[in-house]
């Protein structure tokens, strides 16, 4: 059974720091690239970061470039986010995405973890 389980979401102040998890399950995580989307009260979901399989390339939105770090170890079938330097507008439900495409493509998400920047 696939899974893909986030943690680490929470209340944090602005400025400040959280660092999220997601641990996959039930599939081939090292040939996976991973991906963290986020989705805030009424927008449509968003792409944040983007990690390869074998973490030799990672990429960004505009919106948290600097701030945010993507991050795998395939040995323990985990990806993180490091988010820093948090702002309101980083409130969100954060979502793991595994995606690997050959002739096609093999797509999997996780549930959510809130993350919700507030003083």
């Amino acid at each position: 059974q696939v899974q893909l389980v986030e943690s680490g979401g929470g209340l944090v102040q602005p400025g400040g720091s959280l660092r999220l998890s997601c641990a996959a399950s039930g599939f081939t995580f090292s040939i996976y690239t991973m991906r963290w989307y986020r989705q805030a009260p009424g927008k449509e979901r968003e792409f944040v970061a983007h990690i390869t399989s074998n973490s030799a390339i990672t990429n960004y939105a505009d919106s948290v470039k600097g701030r945010f770090t993507i991050s795998r170890d395939n040995a323990k079938n985990m990806v993180y986010l490091q988010m820093s330097s948090l702002k309101s507008e980083d409130t969100a439900v954060y979502y793991c995405n595994a995606r690997f495409q050959t002739l096609g493509v093999r797509e999997y998400w996780g549930q959510g973890t809130q993350v919700t920047v507030s003083s």
